[in-house]
């Protein structure tokens, strides 16, 4: 730590007065009291599951179609409904983390999520753009939603290990505290 900065309960403050986290912190205290008062946070605990739960049935009629050869239009929509909710969490997701971290994409603290939510973006709109504009065969269609669920699966693990190292350090800061 520089001559110029102090610690804080929250962090270091440097000398611009403004808090910087400590590297083993997911969160500041501020951080924290944001992320927890926030309607987003509830809103991105809601849009989660129901994510998961249009992933998992898309998963299965795209898996039916290569398997059988049949319900290419059933897995099409399911995919569309898929992206849409992947949209939405994303854009409020974003806007969670404008509250929390007083920035929309990649706070430090979930960085690397948001890259390489990108690229779970990048080819949910490519499979968008192939299935609108009649590009490629259904096949290619299809083996790119399975591309985009196969990172998606990554994308929401890396969320997960997030979620779970919150909970250890509020368990950590708890014991710290008390």
């Amino acid at each position: 730590m520089g001559r110029d900065n102090q610690t804080s309960k929250s962090g270091t403050i440097n000398a611009a007065g403004g808090t910087q986290r400590p590297a083993f912190l997911l969160y500041t205290e501020e951080e924290r009291r944001r992320r927890d008062e926030s309607v987003w946070t509830l809103v991105q605990g809601i849009l989660a599951p129901v994510q998961f739960l249009v992933f998992l049935i898309s998963l299965g009629l795209v898996l039916r179609f290569f398997l059988l050869g049949e319900g290419a239009f059933a897995a099409d929509v399911s995919i569309v409904v898929k992206t849409v909710v992947l949209y939405t969490i994303m854009i409020t997701g974003a806007i969670w983390e404008k509250v929390v971290f007083g920035r929309y994409l990649f706070a430090p603290a979930f960085f690397w999520e948001d890259v390489f939510s990108m690229l779970v973006l990048a080819l949910h709109t490519l499979y968008l753009v192939m299935l609108f504009g009649a590009v490629g065969s259904v096949e290619a269609r299809m083996m790119i939603a399975l591309a985009a669920y196969a990172t998606y699966v990554i994308n929401a693990g890396q969320f997960l290990f997030k979620l779970r190292m919150a909970r250890l350090e509020a368990a950590r800061l708890q014991v710290v505290a008390g």
